[in-house]
């Protein structure tokens, strides 16, 4: 199964585990929580409600899945 990219909302980051609390947006609906983030964002840019892409390397596992950007449209 080939991995996707989803844009999310970001609702909670831990910067001790680097890991956050996504509500993921457009054709999928799906929170998901515990996902790793890509270390090479900022902790002071994972500001909750931001927006965030996900990549999921299976859509069948929601815990398959990392934080790659923070932006703003």
């Amino acid at each position: 199964m080939a991995a996707s990219i989803h844009p999310g909302i970001l609702k909670a980051f831990d910067s001790g585990t680097y890991k956050a609390r996504v509500h993921l947006t457009g054709s999928i609906h799906m929170s998901l929580s515990g996902v790793p983030t890509n270390r090479g964002i900022a902790s002071g840019d994972m500001v909750v409600g931001r927006r965030v892409s996900v990549v999921l390397f299976d859509e069948t596992k929601a815990d398959d899945a990392v934080v790659t950007a923070v932006y703003t449209p």
